[in-house]
């Protein structure tokens, strides 16, 4: 007999009936699959290059912009109806969770995420607010939207990972060296456990209310990740990014990890929970690929996303056309290949050449 959770599906398993995709070329590659079609699409694509985006956002916060389930739906659309790009990536921030808990952090133009009061103490850690669903319902609303609009083009969904957004939160911003983080991981590790721990909570709280709202494939950024020795990062972030990954792997969907500069740590981001690992542009992806199979024999055979250098953009298209032909190449090592950057679009970057770069590939 079966037991009554088996009878009743999730709310992310009933949100993602709603509709089929299984045979959009985006989700056939994540999962190692050979598509029609050879999918691409752009870390960053909703905004900062699209002057559609920016006349949206005149006079309007960042923010406050993610709030917005209306604002935050067109503006996510807006690169698929330019650029015809194979799957649609949320606009959103990895700290919207944060202030929609409560903390006074803030966007600084120019400079990035800023934290009013850095956490670096017990008492810091304690009093962190924890996120509750309902103060993400704008964006789940926003979700939903897309789901209604978007047809049979994929809807990515995102969060930050611990590390990341801890190093925000012990930084007080963004910063070169994480000098505090690391002096904390290290001398005191139980609270660096705690705070980590209480930030994949939020995570996971984050993607949750997206998956009930129907994205159709996840990605956690680990945006600073590239800091970190291996020795370090298996010790510190691998077991925090493993629960969210694990977390939200009952949905059934697509789980994308990345970060930057992290050529070293692939393995073990692989190992955290992830169905697809994006590669950022200083290592070939045959070259990761070599490095997932080497570690891990036994293993299935590895899906990759990337790994364009977002500043080859603003080159010609000589050389653009020449980098993707040969990451297309070097993608075919792996079970599957997502086309898209090694990080994410540049603000001065020409979206007539995002748009080539979209039918460049699926001619190929």
């Amino acid at each position: 007999m079966m037991s009554p959770s088996a009878q009743t599906p999730s709310p992310a398993a009933r949100a993602h009936r709603r509709r089929d995709l299984s045979g959009a070329p985006f989700l056939v590659a994540a999962r190692g699959g050979r598509p029609d079609r050879l999918p691409v699409w752009f870390m960053r694509q909703a905004g900062r290059s699209l002057p559609e985006y920016r006349a949206l956002r005149e006079g309007v916060q960042m923010l406050d912009a993610c709030f917005e389930p209306e604002l935050l739906a067109e503006i996510t659309t807006q690169p698929v109806r330019r650029h015809g790009v194979d799957a649609a990536i949320l606009f959103s921030d990895i700290v919207v969770p944060l202030r929609a808990a409560g903390l006074d952090i803030d966007i600084v133009a120019g400079t990035g995420p800023v934290v009013a009061e850095p956490v670096r103490s017990e008492g810091a850690i304690a009093a962190l607010p924890r996120l509750d669903p309902g103060q993400v319902a704008p964006v789940a609303e926003g979700v939903r939207l897309l789901v209604d609009s978007l047809g049979d083009v994929p809807l990515i969904g995102f969060a930050g990972a611990p590390f990341t957004l801890a190093s925000y939160l012990i930084e007080g911003g963004p910063s070169r060296n994480h000098e505090h983080t690391k002096a904390l991981m290290h001398s005191e590790p139980a609270l660096w456990h705690a705070l980590a721990d209480r930030l994949a909570d939020t995570a996971l709280t984050f993607l949750r209310a997206q998956i009930d709202a129907g994205v159709d494939a996840v990605q956690l950024f680990d945006s600073w990740a590239g800091a970190l020795s291996l020795r370090d990062y298996r010790e510190f972030v691998l077991p925090h990014s493993a629960k969210v990954l694990a977390g939200v792997a009952e949905a059934g969907i697509p789980r994308i990890h990345f970060g930057v500069g992290t050529g070293e740590l692939l393995p073990a981001m692989r190992e955290a929970g992830a169905d697809v690992v994006g590669v950022d542009w200083r290592i070939p992806l045959d070259e990761a690929v070599r490095r997932f199979t080497a570690h891990a024999p036994d293993a299935p055979p590895p899906v990759v996303q990337g790994n364009l250098d977002p500043a080859l953009l603003l080159g010609s298209w000589s050389v653009v056309e020449s980098e993707v032909r040969r990451i297309v190449g070097e993608g075919r090592a792996a079970a599957g290949h997502i086309v898209n950057l090694g990080h994410g679009v540049l603000p001065g970057t020409d979206p007539e050449v995002l748009t080539r770069v979209v039918e460049l590939v699926h001619s190929l």
